[in-house]
């Protein structure tokens, strides 16, 4: 099976810059890599935070709408604590055109984890770091969405193979299992209710569903109370991440 996680979809080998790096390196490299951004870090390989091609061009732009002032002007203005502004207009490195704290995840994080993330703070790549914080990879929104073109022939021999007879241990002919464009269907007859619904839960979380249709019976209905439903639903989440 393969799994939901960060480090099986990253991009090793990242190009990085210090904070250091000059202006017109950093828009070299973004032009010759063909990214829209890089990660910063310090010297231990910590990532502190990340660079963009919209970051430079944020930063050209408060330079042509907010011209140098005259020397008097500016050391009055500094005098009035605006000098981060100023700084801000003649940014020249890396280090004073990123945007921090850098967004990043684990490689042992779930690809779940990364959409979310990549969700709520409107980002296309999330750098990766080990457990000390050290960078690892890279991840992209194209590389979660490769993992829904999975071939449906695919999906449907990791359902029958390694959930349904490897995990749950359900007779071959229990359950009828059809794919079709990520979304799987399941017909057929189990002997508790409980294993229809640890079924679907681990179906679920492969690598390449898109949806769970159930249309599964069941001969014992050992329905449970609602917090013991989601304690196997946490067992089946465990199992999942565990192979």
């Amino acid at each position: 099976m393969r799994h939901s996680k960060i480090g099986s979809v990253m991009t090793g080998g990242v190009v990085c810059v210090e904070f250091g790096t000059p202006f017109k390196e950093v828009a070299r490299l973004l032009a010759h890599h063909r990214v829209s951004g890089l990660p910063v870090v310090d010297g231990d390989e910590r990532v502190i935070g990340v660079v963009s091609g919209t970051d430079l061009m944020l930063d050209q732009a408060r330079t042509v709408a907010s011209p140098q002032p005259r020397p008097r002007l500016r050391f009055l203005r500094k005098g009035r604590g605006a000098g981060d502004d100023d700084v801000r207009v003649r940014a020249h490195s890396a280090g004073q055109l990123m945007s921090k704290p850098a967004v990043t995840v684990h490689a042992e994080d779930t690809v779940a984890v990364g959409a979310r993330m990549m969700a709520q703070h409107g980002v296309e790549r999330l750098p990766v770091v080990d457990e000390e914080d050290r960078l690892v990879g890279i991840v992209t929104r194209r590389d979660l969405l490769q993992l829904f073109l999975r071939p449906d022939a695919h999906l449907h021999r990791e359902v029958v193979e390694q959930i349904l007879g490897g995990a749950l241990r359900l007779p071959p002919t229990a359950v009828a299992v059809d794919v079709r464009d990520g979304v799987v269907t399941l017909t057929g007859e189990v002997e508790r209710r409980i294993e229809a619904t640890v079924a679907q839960r681990m179906i679920q979380q492969v690598d390449g569903v898109i949806d769970v249709v159930s249309e599964l019976t069941w001969r014992i209905d050992d329905s449970v109370g609602e917090a013991v439903e989601e304690d196997l639903k946490d067992v089946a989440d465990a199992w999942i991440h565990k192979l």
